[in-house]
C-alpha cells in the first residue's frame, strides 16, 4: 500500500472532477489516496501528484516522489497552458508527460507519455476529458509499475509557453470565424469565454455544438 496525496490548488480546477477520480481508483487498487486543495495539508509520503497546479509547490522534500503531468513533448512546450497554445497551432497530436518535479518548472526527468488524438472540432470541454483521461493514466501505470520505475533527463531544445489570460479570449472583429476557430475551441464558456469589442461595447460569446 502506497500513501498518495493529489494536489490541486485551485478548488475550482476543471481537473478536479478527474482527480476526484484518480482517488477513487487509487484507493480500490488498496491506496491510501486523498485529494488535497491546499499546499499546507501536504503531508509526508510516498507519491505527491501535483496536477494542474497553479502555484509553484515547495515541500518536494516531503514524498518520496512528486509527480507531473504536462501535455508537451518536454523539454519542448515548458511553461503555461501547453494544450491551449498547441491547439491554437493547429496540431490534432499531443503529447502528455509524466515528469517528475524539480525546482525548475517543467525540468524534471520523465517516466513516461502518452498522447491525445483529436480530430479538430472538439470544443473545451472535449479536450479537457482527453486531457483528464490521459493524466489519470499516466499515474495510475506509474503506481502499478513502482517501485520498478525509472525517469530519463531531459534532452533537446527548450522552449516556452507564455501564461494565458481571461484577454487572451478575445476575437478580432475583423478576421473570419474560420481563421479564429481554434481559438474558439479553447475558450472556455464560464471561467474564460471568448468575447469581442466593437465601438467600444464588450460581447461575450459562448460556443457549444448541437447535439
Amino acid at each position: 500500500m502506497l500513501n498518495i496525496q493529489v494536489l490541486v490548488d485551485n478548488p475550482r480546477s476543471w481537473i478536479i472532477p478527474y482527480a476526484k477520480s484518480l482517488v477513487d481508483q487509487l484507493c480500490n487498487f488498496g491506496h491510501n489516496a486523498i485529494l488535497i486543495n491546499d499546499s499546507k495539508q501536504v503531508v509526508e509520503g510516498d507519491i505527491l501528484c501535483l496536477l494542474a497546479c497553479e502555484r509553484i509547490f515547495k515541500g518536494l522534500h516531503l514524498n518520496k516522489h512528486n509527480l507531473v503531468v504536462h501535455e508537451s513533448d518536454l523539454p519542448s512546450g515548458k511553461g503555461w497552458s501547453p494544450v491551449s497554445w498547441q491547439v491554437l497551432e493547429g496540431k490534432n497530436r499531443i503529447p502528455v508527460t509524466l515528469i517528475e518535479a524539480h525546482d525548475r518548472v517543467d525540468s524534471g526527468h520523465i517516466y513516461s507519455q502518452r498522447e491525445i488524438l483529436l480530430r479538430g472540432d472538439e470544443l473545451c470541454p472535449e479536450i479537457k476529458y482527453h486531457q483528464g483521461k490521459q493524466t489519470i493514466a499516466l499515474i495510475m501505470d506509474f503506481v502499478n509499475k513502482y517501485p520498478e520505475v525509472e525517469g530519463k533527463p531531459q534532452s533537446g531544445e527548450e522552449s516556452y509557453y507564455p501564461k494565458r489570460t481571461a484577454e487572451s479570449s478575445e476575437l478580432d472583429v475583423s478576421n473570419s470565424i474560420e481563421s479564429q476557430f481554434n481559438l474558439l475551441r479553447i475558450c472556455d464558456n464560464d471561467r474564460y469565454p471568448a468575447f469581442f469589442v466593437k465601438d467600444g461595447i464588450k460581447y461575450i460569446l459562448k460556443i457549444q455544438k448541437d447535439e
